[in-house]
């Protein structure tokens, strides 16, 4: 088995320095990947918890990301490796996040994205949440291929014949071949409509990778949307790919930060004999990975090195950007900056807590849904952890960060199940866990124990809802009125059970406005909690 050379080069981008060159063989190629994942329109600046940053706390150096950095960086990285080969591929996700999508939909994405030069994106599973239209919008206003290989288009007329499964870049006389896939389950996590279809990762990409083999092309990347452990399956199972540089999950690999969920890169036995480089970079633009891989003369990858760059403080936002940024930030800077409330403490809204349990964020956003509506005889809230996109910081809560929190422009749903079809919700709720799948279920007015060690489907312990002042177990034969969003109440995220339910209503206010005066009635401040309503067998 060939092992790849890792390290010394890695340590090397980390201190932020230049890595040496290597000093290349005969007939060697080396190609610098510069590479985003899940920006999700995070244009302006984020805080550590990954919620808007103001101004002042972005002067004072205590913010990451928005656009201008990710600008400078990618400038910065271009220049410093002038005369070499470099490639910016994103692995998707730019639609949804912020009041930026919110007001200008693909518009800005297009702009910013096109401006950075990327040279080959894969189709994230949030560029449907608009549906086919919006898509469609973005391709035409584009200059740089969207692909995506296992997503069947055919049937849909705004998309047919516009989103190919390859691309071939032409980078110092070497043809480059890149190949993509999405979440299969994007039928559930986004709004493709009824006339797209998502077809077998794995299966596609290798008959991806095998027609580019038979056209002559040995140096293979695939850039991805399936997340990070289904790229591990990836590259454990489909041979021929060189490399993959994947989002969706997002995950952060470093070889210096003892968080990330494993080493830049992350490498694979793959099922040719050699080791497949796994490369993701986090989130938000909070990170630019950076990889630089040789083949030799043969195609064969004999080394793969680089390590993900932090956009800190110490990055200088882009001047011409941060003066774009104010201009389309006056539209909707009165709505961003309307207080709605305070907090004494951060509302933990962090994807690394509310795909995984309870979460004060989700305490909030279900009770607030459930209030809403109990005076109509509901009986419980369950909102989707994927569906809360931020924290909040402790001090003034603004409707930017309500917005921020809840952008995908859901209204208040309800629906009549039974106490079994609860249970079976609840189920599908902690089916997707190893993969941090946003269908993790956040509840009011019921309170459940679940244990992970189980099988798919027979996860849940106990399922408890009030009656009165009191607990008691729920009745499966009963029927209750549950009070979710209408993306989750038509079936999203894996919530059939919703969509089958009687007296089904989709038509209730926003979420951000039902947080917003659920504050308000609470005399303008809120005080985050957890109260043990979501406990996991083992769990600390």
């Amino acid at each position: 088995m060939k092992h790849l050379l890792l390290g010394a080069s890695a340590l090397a981008l980390a201190a932020g320095l230049a890595a040496p060159a290597n000093a290349q063989s005969e007939g060697e190629f080396t190609l610098n990947i510069l590479h985003l994942n899940d920006f999700h329109s995070r244009f302006g600046p984020i805080t550590g918890s990954n919620s808007n940053c103001d101004a002042e706390t972005d002067a004072a150096g205590e913010c990451f990301g928005g656009i201008a950095r990710v600008k400078t960086a990618v400038d910065d990285r271009r220049a410093a490796l002038e005369g070499e080969n470099v490639v910016l591929v994103d692995a998707g996700d730019w639609f949804q996040g912020s009041l930026f999508y919110t007001q200008y939909r693909s518009e800005i994405v297009a702009e910013f994205s096109s401006d950075l030069g990327i040279d080959v994106m894969a189709v994230g599973n949030h560029e449907f949440d608009d549906g086919p239209e919006e898509l469609a919008a973005l391709l035409d206003a584009i200059d740089y291929p969207l692909i995506s290989g296992n997503i069947n288009v055919e049937n849909e007329p705004l998309l047919a014949g516009r989103i190919p499964g390859t691309h071939v870049m032409e980078i110092g006389g070497e043809e480059i071949g890149f190949v993509s896939a999405l979440a299969e389950d994007t039928d559930e996590t986004s709004s493709p409509g009824e006339n797209v279809v998502f077809e077998d990762a794995i299966t596609s990409l290798q008959t991806q990778v095998e027609a580019l083999q038979s056209a002559g092309i040995d140096k293979i990347i695939a850039v991805t949307h399936v997340g990070f452990n289904r790229d591990l399956e990836i590259a454990a199972n489909v041979a021929g790919i060189d490399l993959i540089v994947g989002g969706h999950s997002h995950t952060l690999l470093s070889n210096t930060d003892e968080d990330a969920a494993g080493g830049y890169p992350t490498m694979v036995d793959g099922p040719d004999g050699n080791e497949v480089p796994v490369v993701t970079a986090y989130s938000y633009g909070k990170y630019l990975g950076e990889i630089a891989v040789t083949w030799d003369a043969e195609g064969n990858v004999v080394s793969a090195e680089g390590e993900p760059m932090l956009l800190d403080a110490s990055v200088e936002p882009n001047e011409d950007y941060v003066e774009d940024l104010a201009e389309l930030e006056e539209p909707i800077q009165a709505l961003m900056a309307e207080v709605i409330g305070e907090t004494p403490e951060l509302i933990e809204g962090a994807r690394e807590v509310c795909r995984f349990g309870e979460c004060s964020m989700g305490n909030l956003v279900a009770d607030a849904m459930l209030d809403r509506v109990a005076d109509q005889g509901a009986d419980m809230a369950i909102q989707n952890g994927g569906g809360l996109r931020a924290s909040i910081e402790a001090g003034e809560i603004t409707m930017g960060d309500a917005l921020t929190v809840l952008p995908f422009s859901n209204t208040l749903a309800t629906v009549d199940i039974t106490g079994a079809d609860v249970i079976d919700a609840l189920e599908n709720g902690v089916s997707e866990v190893e993969n941090e799948g946003g269908r993790f279920a956040q509840v009011s007015g019921l309170q459940y124990t679940w244990d992970r060690s189980q099988p798919v489907g027979e996860r849940i312990v106990e399922v408890m809802v009030r009656e009165g002042e009191e607990w008691v177990p729920i009745d499966e034969e009963a029927t209750y009125t549950v009070v979710t969003n209408d993306y989750m109440r038509r079936g999203g995220d894996g919530y059939g059970t919703f969509a089958e339910g009687d007296n089904p209503y989709d038509f209730g206010p926003p979420l951000e406005q039902v947080l917003a005066d659920y504050i308000a009635d609470l005399g303008g401040v809120y005080t985050p909690y957890t109260d043990g309503r979501i406990t996991e067998v083992g769990a600390e």
